[in-house]
């Protein structure tokens, strides 16, 4: 079992940066992809971002490619999502998921969850 606890998250204004983490604990953290998703209010939870075990793959949703960068320390239990040039659509709840199986990009496939960490863009 993994247990998942984001951070990192607050109030920033349009163009700004904010650095979420991901902590992780628990078995096979090095060996499952792991992935951030959000979600706006009223909205699906959609996915943001995803990289694989070893850090050498990563995808992006085509509304944060350019903007935001995934990494992970496996060493250290913790993945990150670095973002720029943050939008007002930017904002929503982020959430960071352990993949065990399927296609990255579905809410599905990930067996485990943090909580959950608060962005909100001002204009």
């Amino acid at each position: 079992q993994v247990h998942l606890v984001e951070s990192g998250g607050g109030l920033v204004q349009a163009g700004g940066s904010l650095r979420l983490s991901c902590a992780a604990s628990g078995r096979s953290f090095s060996r499952y992809p792991m992935g951030w998703f959000r979600q706006a209010p009223g909205k699906e939870r959609e996915f943001v971002a995803r990289i694989t075990w070893s850090g050498g793959n990563t995808d992006y949703a085509d509304s944060v490619k350019g903007r935001f960068t995934i990494s992970r320390d496996n060493a250290k239990n913790m993945m990150y999502l670095q973002m720029n040039s943050l939008k007002p659509e930017d904002t929503a709840i982020y959430f960071c998921a352990s993949l065990y199986s399927g296609t990255y990009y579905s809410p599905g496939s990930y067996d485990y969850w943090g909580q959950g960490t608060q962005v909100t863009v001002s204009s």
